[in-house]
C-alpha cells in the first residue's frame, strides 16, 4: 500500500462514522443534548469490519456510498483508488486451454466483440465489473448459472479445477495454489469473499499473427494471472521463466528483455499495477509458497 494512504482501521473508523450519520440523517438524532447515541452503533460496526481485508472494507464503504452521500468516506474511497485503471472492463476472454481464439468486433460502437472459433477453449466472462472488483463469489455465479446448478460449492470446485487445467507451468500452478487457499477448502463464506485470481487473460489480440506465420507487433498477448480490484485497480502478475531473458540456446536476448520492460512501463502509465517474480523463487517449492503469502497479505491487505 502506498504511503499515505488510508489503512484498515482508518477505513473501518470512516465506515462507522458514515453510518452513524447516515442514522442521524434520516432524523435519529440525539434526544437530550450531548448525547451520542450513535456511539454503539459506531462500535458495533467496527466489530463486524474488524478482521475484513482492505479489498472488501472497500467494497463495504462503495456499496454505502451508492447509497448515502458522505463526502470524507468518498474521499478517502478515492484516494484509495488514486492508482486504478480510468476505463470499465469490458472483455474479459481468459484461461485458454488451447488454440487462440478468433475474435470479431460485433459491434465496433458500443466495443462488443464475439468469439466466433475456438470459443470451447478459453473463456468468457460477459457480466458487468463494478467499482467493487471481480470478487470469487461473483465469478462463481457466473459459473453456476453456465453448469446450471444452484449448488455454488459444488460450481466452484469445479471452476477452480478448470482455471487451474488453463496453467502451462508449474511455477504458475504454485501461485495459483498458494493465492486461492485464500478462498479456503471448504469454499466457505469467507473464501468467497476474496477478489478472484484470474489466469491466462488475454490483454492485446492481433488477428493476423495466426495467419502466414507472422509474428505479432502486440507484446503480451497473454498476462499470466489478473486481479480487478475494488477501485478500477488492475493488478497483473507475471512469472518470467528464462525465455522472458534468453534465448533458446541459451544466450542473453537484451531484444526481448527491453520489450518485456517497454511494456510494463506502457502498462503502468495506463494505471495497471505489475508484479513479476523470477522462475527461480519457485525452485524451493515451500520457500515459494512462504514468499508468495506475504506477497498476497500485503498487496490485498496492507499494514495493519
Amino acid at each position: 500500500m502506498a504511503a499515505g494512504q488510508p489503512k484498515p482501521h482508518d477505513l473501518r473508523a470512516a465506515i462507522a462514522d458514515s453510518v452513524a450519520e447516515f442514522c442521524e440523517g434520516l432524523g435519529l438524532a440525539p434526544v437530550v443534548e450531548g448525547e451520542d447515541p450513535f456511539r454503539g452503533k459506531r462500535i458495533y460496526v467496527q466489530s463486524k469490519l474488524t478482521g475484513k481485508p482492505m479489498a472488501e472494507l472497500r467494497r463495504i464503504a462503495g456499496r454505502l456510498l451508492e447509497e448515502w452521500n458522505d463526502p470524507s468516506l468518498q474521499t478517502m474511497v478515492d484516494g484509495l483508488a488514486a492508482r486504478g485503471v480510468r476505463s470499465e472492463v469490458r472483455n474479459l476472454i481468459f484461461a485458454s486451454t488451447g488454440p487462440k481464439p478468433k475474435i470479431v468486433l460485433r459491434d465496433a460502437i458500443d466495443n462488443v466483440v464475439e468469439v466466433v472459433e475456438n470459443g470451447q477453449f478459453c473463456l468468457y466472462y460477459d457480466l458487468p465489473v463494478s467499482e467493487g472488483g471481480l470478487m470469487w463469489s461473483e465469478l462463481v455465479d457466473w459459473w453456476s448459472a453456465a453448469l446450471k446448478t444452484a449448488n455454488t460449492d459444488v460450481a466452484a470446485r469445479h471452476l477452480w479445477t478448470r482455471l487451474h487445467t488453463s496453467l502451462d507451468s508449474d511455477p504458475e500452478k504454485t501461485l495459483f495454489r498458494s493465492y486461492t487457499k485464500r478462498y479456503q477448502a471448504g469454499f466457505d463464506q469467507a473464501g468467497f469473499d476474496q477478489p478472484a485470481l484470474i489466469p491466462q487473460v488475454y490483454l492485446h489480440y492481433d488477428p493476423y499473427s495466426s495467419t502466414g506465420g507472422r509474428r505479432s507487433a502486440l507484446v503480451r498477448q497473454r498476462m499470466d494471472f489478473l486481479l480487478l480490484l475494488p477501485g478500477r485497480r488492475r493488478v497483473v502478475i507475471e512469472i518470467d521463466g528464462k525465455h522472458h531473458y534468453a534465448r533458446p540456446d541459451g544466450t542473453a536476448d537484451p531484444a526481448a528483455y527491453a520489450a518485456m520492460m517497454a511494456e510494463d512501463r506502457r502498462l503502468r502509465l495506463r494505471g495497471y499495477e505489475v508484479h513479476r517474480f523470477g522462475g527461480w523463487e519457485f525452485v524451493d517449492n515451500t520457500a515459494a509458497h512462504v514468499t508468495l503469502d506475504a506477497f498476497f497479505d500485503e498487496l490485498l491487505d496492507g499494514p495493519t
